[in-house]
Protein backbone atom coordinates (compact mmCIF):
# COMPACT_ATOMS: atom_id res chain seq x y z
CA UNK A 1 0.00 0.00 0.00
CA UNK A 2 1.32 3.47 -1.06
CA UNK A 3 1.59 5.93 1.27
CA UNK A 4 -1.32 8.22 0.35
CA UNK A 5 -3.31 5.07 0.09
CA UNK A 6 -2.13 4.30 3.77
CA UNK A 7 -3.09 8.26 4.76
CA UNK A 8 -6.22 7.96 3.17
CA UNK A 9 -7.43 4.78 5.08
CA UNK A 10 -5.97 6.12 8.11
CA UNK A 11 -6.96 9.36 8.53
CA UNK A 12 -10.22 9.39 9.37
CA UNK A 13 -10.15 7.23 12.46
CA UNK A 14 -6.83 9.43 13.30
CA UNK A 15 -9.03 13.27 13.06
CA UNK A 16 -12.16 11.10 15.07
CA UNK A 17 -9.84 10.80 18.09
CA UNK A 18 -7.20 13.61 18.21
CA UNK A 19 -10.95 15.79 17.66
CA UNK A 20 -12.62 14.09 20.26
CA UNK A 21 -9.86 14.26 22.68
CA UNK A 22 -8.76 17.99 22.47
CA UNK A 23 -12.35 20.00 21.18
CA UNK A 24 -10.61 21.92 18.39
CA UNK A 25 -10.00 21.34 14.92
CA UNK A 26 -7.05 22.77 14.38
CA UNK A 27 -5.30 21.14 17.04
CA UNK A 28 -6.57 17.78 15.83
CA UNK A 29 -5.37 18.60 12.33
CA UNK A 30 -1.70 19.68 14.09
CA UNK A 31 -1.49 16.06 16.05
CA UNK A 32 -2.85 13.97 12.92
CA UNK A 33 -0.20 14.81 10.81
CA UNK A 34 2.23 15.31 13.30
CA UNK A 35 1.74 11.20 14.02
CA UNK A 36 1.81 10.88 10.20
CA UNK A 37 5.09 12.34 10.14
CA UNK A 38 6.44 10.16 13.30
CA UNK A 39 5.22 7.04 11.30
CA UNK A 40 6.36 8.10 8.18
CA UNK A 41 10.22 8.46 9.24
CA UNK A 42 9.71 5.46 11.31
CA UNK A 43 9.08 3.53 8.05
CA UNK A 44 11.98 5.51 6.31
CA UNK A 45 14.54 3.91 8.81
CA UNK A 46 12.48 0.42 7.39
CA UNK A 47 11.58 -0.79 11.25
CA UNK A 48 8.61 -2.83 10.48
CA UNK A 49 5.01 -1.95 11.84
CA UNK A 50 3.07 -4.81 12.23
CA UNK A 51 0.04 -2.65 12.40
CA UNK A 52 0.07 0.94 11.10
CA UNK A 53 -3.52 1.41 12.37
CA UNK A 54 -2.54 0.60 16.00
CA UNK A 55 0.40 2.21 15.48
CA UNK A 56 -0.93 5.41 14.72
CA UNK A 57 -3.70 5.34 17.27
CA UNK A 58 -1.26 5.28 19.94
CA UNK A 59 0.79 8.21 18.21
CA UNK A 60 -2.42 10.22 18.20
CA UNK A 61 -3.50 9.38 21.38
CA UNK A 62 -0.59 10.07 23.03
CA UNK A 63 0.05 13.38 21.21
CA UNK A 64 -3.43 14.36 22.15
CA UNK A 65 -2.64 13.62 26.03
CA UNK A 66 0.71 15.93 25.81
CA UNK A 67 -1.30 18.57 24.28
CA UNK A 68 -4.49 18.48 25.80
CA UNK A 69 -2.70 19.06 28.96
CA UNK A 70 -1.30 22.24 27.51
CA UNK A 71 -4.45 23.68 26.24
CA UNK A 72 -5.70 23.06 29.91
CA UNK A 73 -3.25 26.00 31.17
CA UNK A 74 -4.32 27.89 27.76
CA UNK A 75 -8.12 27.33 28.64
CA UNK A 76 -7.86 28.24 32.01
CA UNK A 77 -6.50 32.06 30.72
CA UNK A 78 -9.52 31.85 27.81
CA UNK A 79 -11.86 35.53 27.72
CA UNK A 80 -15.48 34.18 28.73
CA UNK A 81 -17.04 30.69 28.35
CA UNK A 82 -14.52 28.28 26.37
CA UNK A 83 -16.51 25.99 24.17
CA UNK A 84 -15.14 23.51 21.71
CA UNK A 85 -14.66 24.42 17.54
CA UNK A 86 -17.81 23.42 16.03
CA UNK A 87 -17.67 20.91 13.01
CA UNK A 88 -20.58 21.20 10.24
CA UNK A 89 -21.29 17.54 9.70
CA UNK A 90 -23.98 15.92 7.35
CA UNK A 91 -26.50 12.97 7.54
CA UNK A 92 -24.09 9.51 7.91
CA UNK A 93 -26.25 6.90 8.27
CA UNK A 94 -23.59 3.96 8.77
CA UNK A 95 -22.11 5.26 11.00
CA UNK A 96 -22.15 4.07 14.77
CA UNK A 97 -25.28 6.00 16.64
CA UNK A 98 -22.66 5.99 19.75
CA UNK A 99 -19.75 7.58 17.35
CA UNK A 100 -22.35 10.17 16.47
CA UNK A 101 -23.55 10.92 19.83
CA UNK A 102 -20.16 11.34 20.95
CA UNK A 103 -19.63 14.09 18.89
CA UNK A 104 -21.82 16.83 20.08
CA UNK A 105 -21.25 20.01 21.48
CA UNK A 106 -22.77 19.45 25.02
CA UNK A 107 -20.53 15.84 25.32
CA UNK A 108 -17.47 17.67 24.57
CA UNK A 109 -17.63 20.05 26.87
CA UNK A 110 -18.39 17.16 29.53
CA UNK A 111 -15.58 15.26 28.34
CA UNK A 112 -13.51 18.78 29.42
CA UNK A 113 -14.39 17.75 33.48
CA UNK A 114 -12.10 14.47 32.62
CA UNK A 115 -8.23 13.82 33.42
CA UNK A 116 -6.21 13.69 29.78
CA UNK A 117 -5.78 9.77 30.48
CA UNK A 118 -9.22 9.50 31.63
CA UNK A 119 -10.47 11.03 28.52
CA UNK A 120 -8.53 9.19 26.04
CA UNK A 121 -9.26 5.66 27.83
CA UNK A 122 -12.86 6.47 28.26
CA UNK A 123 -13.24 7.68 24.19
CA UNK A 124 -10.94 4.52 22.96
CA UNK A 125 -13.10 2.13 24.98
CA UNK A 126 -16.69 3.63 25.14
CA UNK A 127 -16.87 5.54 21.60
CA UNK A 128 -14.05 3.38 19.19
CA UNK A 129 -14.86 -0.04 21.31
CA UNK A 130 -10.87 -0.99 21.20
CA UNK A 131 -10.35 -3.75 23.65
CA UNK A 132 -9.02 -3.32 27.04
CA UNK A 133 -5.37 -4.53 26.57
CA UNK A 134 -5.32 -1.78 23.06
CA UNK A 135 -6.85 1.06 25.40
CA UNK A 136 -3.41 0.09 27.81
CA UNK A 137 -0.91 -0.15 24.70
CA UNK A 138 -2.12 3.46 23.24
CA UNK A 139 -1.94 5.70 26.83
CA UNK A 140 1.13 3.53 27.59
CA UNK A 141 -0.51 1.67 30.91
CA UNK A 142 -1.68 -1.39 32.10
CA UNK A 143 -5.01 -3.43 31.23
CA UNK A 144 -6.06 -3.17 35.39
CA UNK A 145 -4.81 0.98 35.09
CA UNK A 146 -6.68 1.11 31.71
CA UNK A 147 -10.07 -0.73 33.46
CA UNK A 148 -10.12 1.76 36.63
CA UNK A 149 -9.29 4.64 34.30
CA UNK A 150 -12.45 3.75 32.14
CA UNK A 151 -14.50 2.67 34.90
CA UNK A 152 -13.66 6.20 36.63
CA UNK A 153 -14.75 8.22 33.58
CA UNK A 154 -17.67 6.33 32.87
CA UNK A 155 -19.23 7.34 36.47
CA UNK A 156 -18.60 10.54 35.88
CA UNK A 157 -20.10 11.07 32.35
CA UNK A 158 -23.31 8.86 32.99
CA UNK A 159 -23.97 10.84 36.16
CA UNK A 160 -23.74 14.24 33.61
CA UNK A 161 -25.11 12.97 30.25
CA UNK A 162 -27.95 13.54 29.43
CA UNK A 163 -29.71 10.78 27.01
CA UNK A 164 -30.78 11.84 23.76
CA UNK A 165 -34.15 10.13 23.00
CA UNK A 166 -35.72 11.70 20.08
CA UNK A 167 -35.12 10.31 16.65
CA UNK A 168 -32.80 12.60 13.84
CA UNK A 169 -36.51 14.00 12.07
CA UNK A 170 -38.00 14.75 15.52
CA UNK A 171 -34.44 16.57 16.87
CA UNK A 172 -35.00 18.57 13.22
CA UNK A 173 -38.42 19.25 13.57
CA UNK A 174 -38.01 20.70 16.97
CA UNK A 175 -34.94 22.79 16.31
CA UNK A 176 -36.60 24.15 13.01
CA UNK A 177 -39.61 25.41 15.74
CA UNK A 178 -37.31 26.88 18.02
CA UNK A 179 -35.32 28.63 15.29
CA UNK A 180 -38.76 30.34 14.09
CA UNK A 181 -39.66 31.33 17.74
CA UNK A 182 -36.39 32.85 18.38
CA UNK A 183 -36.37 34.47 14.87
CA UNK A 184 -39.90 35.89 15.31
CA UNK A 185 -39.88 36.95 18.67
CA UNK A 186 -42.21 34.42 19.88
CA UNK A 187 -41.51 34.31 23.73
CA UNK A 188 -44.49 31.99 24.51
CA UNK A 189 -43.53 29.57 21.46
CA UNK A 190 -39.74 30.11 22.48
CA UNK A 191 -40.17 29.12 26.12
CA UNK A 192 -42.57 26.00 25.51
CA UNK A 193 -39.74 24.28 23.84
CA UNK A 194 -37.09 24.60 26.35
CA UNK A 195 -36.17 23.14 29.13
CA UNK A 196 -37.12 24.24 32.72
CA UNK A 197 -33.28 24.35 33.34
CA UNK A 198 -32.04 25.19 30.07
CA UNK A 199 -28.39 26.56 29.77
CA UNK A 200 -27.34 28.69 27.23
CA UNK A 201 -23.23 28.84 26.74
CA UNK A 202 -21.99 31.67 24.25
CA UNK A 203 -18.09 32.13 23.14
CA UNK A 204 -16.63 34.89 22.12
CA UNK A 205 -13.36 34.17 23.10
CA UNK A 206 -12.69 37.95 24.12
CA UNK A 207 -13.44 38.91 20.31
CA UNK A 208 -17.32 39.29 20.15
CA UNK A 209 -19.68 41.08 23.04
CA UNK A 210 -20.67 37.71 24.84
CA UNK A 211 -21.94 36.92 27.87
CA UNK A 212 -19.11 36.04 30.27
CA UNK A 213 -21.25 33.51 32.17
CA UNK A 214 -23.70 30.75 31.24
CA UNK A 215 -27.55 31.62 31.16
CA UNK A 216 -29.74 29.62 32.97
CA UNK A 217 -33.65 28.76 32.83
CA UNK A 218 -36.24 29.09 30.68
CA UNK A 219 -37.95 32.79 30.73
CA UNK A 220 -33.85 34.14 30.72
CA UNK A 221 -32.59 32.11 28.18
CA UNK A 222 -35.72 32.54 25.72
CA UNK A 223 -35.26 36.65 26.55
CA UNK A 224 -31.36 36.44 25.60
CA UNK A 225 -32.04 34.42 22.59
CA UNK A 226 -35.11 36.58 21.41
CA UNK A 227 -32.94 39.75 21.95
CA UNK A 228 -29.51 38.55 20.41
CA UNK A 229 -31.67 37.44 16.78
CA UNK A 230 -33.48 40.58 16.70
CA UNK A 231 -30.33 42.23 16.75
CA UNK A 232 -28.64 40.22 14.17
CA UNK A 233 -31.49 40.13 11.90
CA UNK A 234 -31.77 44.35 12.23
CA UNK A 235 -27.77 43.78 11.16
CA UNK A 236 -28.89 41.60 8.01
CA UNK A 237 -27.90 38.40 9.35
CA UNK A 238 -29.79 35.06 8.41
CA UNK A 239 -30.04 31.74 10.10
CA UNK A 240 -29.39 28.69 7.71
CA UNK A 241 -30.49 25.26 9.51
CA UNK A 242 -27.34 23.01 9.73
CA UNK A 243 -26.10 19.98 11.58
CA UNK A 244 -23.76 20.68 13.89
CA UNK A 245 -21.81 18.28 15.87
CA UNK A 246 -24.13 15.30 14.45
CA UNK A 247 -26.88 17.82 16.51
CA UNK A 248 -29.37 20.68 14.98
CA UNK A 249 -28.10 23.55 14.62
CA UNK A 250 -27.89 26.86 12.63
CA UNK A 251 -24.95 29.19 11.08
CA UNK A 252 -25.66 32.87 11.03
CA UNK A 253 -24.06 34.74 7.97
CA UNK A 254 -24.03 38.56 7.30
CA UNK A 255 -25.20 40.18 4.36
CA UNK A 256 -22.31 39.70 2.58
CA UNK A 257 -22.15 35.93 3.61
CA UNK A 258 -19.64 35.74 5.34
CA UNK A 259 -19.82 33.49 8.30
CA UNK A 260 -20.88 35.18 12.16
CA UNK A 261 -21.81 32.12 14.28
CA UNK A 262 -22.43 28.37 14.91
CA UNK A 263 -24.91 27.35 17.35
CA UNK A 264 -25.56 24.06 17.95
CA UNK A 265 -28.54 22.53 20.35
CA UNK A 266 -28.90 19.18 23.02
CA UNK A 267 -32.60 18.43 22.83
CA UNK A 268 -33.73 15.43 25.68
CA UNK A 269 -37.22 14.57 26.24
CA UNK A 270 -38.49 16.57 23.81
CA UNK A 271 -36.88 19.25 24.46
CA UNK A 272 -33.69 21.53 24.38
CA UNK A 273 -31.80 21.14 27.28
CA UNK A 274 -28.25 23.45 26.37
CA UNK A 275 -27.73 25.60 23.45
CA UNK A 276 -23.64 26.15 22.27
CA UNK A 277 -23.17 29.70 20.47
CA UNK A 278 -20.02 30.07 19.22
CA UNK A 279 -18.88 33.52 17.63
CA UNK A 280 -15.55 33.63 18.13
CA UNK A 281 -14.14 33.76 14.55
CA UNK A 282 -10.75 32.14 15.66
CA UNK A 283 -13.06 29.01 16.24
CA UNK A 284 -14.87 28.72 12.89
CA UNK A 285 -12.21 29.73 10.38
CA UNK A 286 -12.43 26.33 9.21
CA UNK A 287 -15.59 26.22 8.41
CA UNK A 288 -16.52 29.44 5.89
CA UNK A 289 -15.00 32.86 5.25
CA UNK A 290 -15.64 34.97 8.36
CA UNK A 291 -17.28 37.84 8.97
CA UNK A 292 -17.31 40.54 11.90
CA UNK A 293 -19.75 39.35 14.36
CA UNK A 294 -18.32 41.57 17.41
CA UNK A 295 -18.69 44.15 14.35
CA UNK A 296 -22.30 43.68 13.71
CA UNK A 297 -23.56 43.40 17.63
CA UNK A 298 -21.86 46.30 18.71
CA UNK A 299 -22.98 48.36 15.90
CA UNK A 300 -26.62 47.06 16.73
CA UNK A 301 -26.03 48.25 20.43
CA UNK A 302 -24.92 51.66 19.35
CA UNK A 303 -28.73 51.97 17.11
CA UNK A 304 -30.47 51.25 20.43
CA UNK A 305 -28.69 53.79 22.09
CA UNK A 306 -29.70 56.25 19.30
CA UNK A 307 -33.23 55.04 18.93
CA UNK A 308 -33.69 55.89 23.21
Amino acid sequence: MSAADLYNELRPRAFAIAYRMLGSVSEAEDVVQEAFLRMHQTLRRDEQIASPRAYLATLVTRLAIDQLRSARVRRERYVGEWLPEPVVTGPSPAEHAETADSLSLAFLVLLESLSPRQRAAFLLREVFEYPYAEVAEFIGTDVDSARHLVARARRHVRERRPRYHASRRQREELAQRFFAAAGQGDLRALEALLAQDVALYVDGGGKVPAQARPVFGRERVARTLSAGMSALARRGVRIQAAEVNGQPGAMAFDAQNRLVGIMGLSIADGQIQTIHSIANPDKLHHVDRIGDAGALLRAGRGGARGEG
